[in-house]
């Protein structure tokens, strides 16, 4: 039985040390699934309870991570008020609409979305705006924003922090840090939502969920704040280095598996 392993001291202690490094990464640049998602699989839980419970754990994260940027002034909630609603609505309905409708044409396309993320920051001109500054933020450009990026990580998930860095960045004069708040922000709103759905839908392995959301909570503290000490010289790479390992595994998992 699968619930077995929740009681299990080293499988949780395991998974717990996955879950703080996961929580790490995703503060700094998204991608803590990455590592939780396979750590879950490998520990023997279905898939239905795998999905269900890394989203009680990214919430935490999630959480955390938001509210240390809140608090150092990088990400103003008043300003982003139309993305938080629409984002919230986007998720749910995703989050119902993935039960009816195929999504194997959207996973082909997700390694070349994330990787296009990738060669962006890469390449691509990154703004040199000071971290404090007051960017006047055009709020009619989030609701189609929240609401396809909603829709997206309640349908599927992966990269939707990257996908929010990348288009906050192309869509409003926010430098990475500033954008970096907007997508851990964005990102606890759609963790949020979704996990209400996997839990009416009884998908949520608490005992384990609770653990490794522990463990995210602490691991995002300390990399918020690593992000946002470290500003985008530091943000860049770790940035990159997940873009590129989210495309190998999705291009592995939905083109060669």
């Amino acid at each position: 039985m699968p619930f077995e392993l929740s009681t299990d001291p080293t499988t949780l202690l395991i998974l717990a040390i996955v879950a703080f490094v996961a929580g790490f990464i995703d503060a700094i640049a998204g991608g803590g699934g990455l590592l939780t998602t396979p750590a879950l699989l490998t520990a023997g839980l279905p898939p239905h309870l795998v999905l269900g419970t890394n989203k009680l754990s990214s919430t935490f994260g999630s959480a955390t991570a938001s509210f240390t940027f809140i608090r150092r002034k990088l990400f103003h909630p008043r300003e982003w008020w139309p993305a938080l609603i629409f984002t919230l609505v986007g998720s749910l309905i995703g989050a119902v609409a993935a039960h009816y409708m195929p999504s194997e044409w959207l996973n082909k396309m997700l390694p070349v979305i994330v990787f296009a993320c990738g060669i962006y920051l890469l390449f691509g001109g990154t703004p040199k705006g000071p971290v404090d500054s007051h960017a006047v933020i055009k709020q009619k450009r989030q609701i189609p924003q929240g609401l396809a990026l909603g829709f997206y990580d309640g349908v599927a998930g992966p990269g939707t922090g990257a996908f929010w860095t990348v288009t906050s960045m192309l869509m409003y004069p926010i430098d990475l840090v500033r954008a970096s708040g907007v997508a851990r922000s964005m990102n606890f709103v759609s963790n949020a939502a979704a996990l209400a759905v996997f839990i009416i839908n009884g998908s949520v392995d608490w005992l384990i969920g609770l653990s490794m959301g522990t463990c995210l909570m602490v691991g995002a503290f300390f990399g918020a704040r690593s992000a946002i000490s470290g500003g985008a010289k530091f943000i860049r790479p770790v940035f990159i280095t997940v873009v590129l390992g989210l495309t190998v595994r999705l291009a592995w998992q939905h083109w060669f598996a």
